[in-house]
């Protein structure tokens, strides 16, 4: 049975990362991932963590939609759209009268078309350039 619940260990969301193959880091910087989102769903099937998504807000005008994942053998079920759509709704629900906040994302290569469909845009466009992004990793 397929279900939605706002609970995730930072081992069955390093999992998760391992199955979509996503790089891997400590535990602990996973745990700090889930306890600092402002709103996170995983996905479960039965018990086993199938998808998750993380929604980053600090209650200003950017949110920051994050990990989008599902298991490859459970894609193509609306498991990810009905991620995403949760992730809008709470951003919706929460915000006060006459906010403005822009939810942005970085799409994985190929997935543009599927974030399209909630009414993101590409970037470059005629408002905005490309996306740009860096990874920073501590010495061992």
């Amino acid at each position: 049975m397929i279900r939605y619940t706002e609970d995730i260990t930072a081992e069955e969301y390093m999992d998760l990362r391992d199955q979509v193959g996503w790089m891997q880091f400590p535990l602990e910087e996973a745990q700090a991932c889930i306890e600092k989102a402002y709103f996170v769903r995983c996905v479960r099937d039965d018990e086993k963590p199938i998808g998750i998504v993380r929604l980053l807000w600090d209650g200003g005008y950017i949110a920051f939609l994050s990990d989008v994942m599902v298991v490859e053998e459970y894609r193509g079920r609306g498991i990810g759209r009905k991620l995403v759509e949760l992730c809008i709704d709470q951003l919706k629900k929460d915000l006060k009268p006459g906010y403005k906040v822009k939810m942005t994302l970085n799409s994985a290569k190929g997935k543009e078309a599927f974030y399209e469909k909630f009414g993101f845009r590409q970037r470059p466009n005629e408002n905005a350039g490309p996306g740009m992004d860096q990874w920073f990793m501590a010495e061992e």
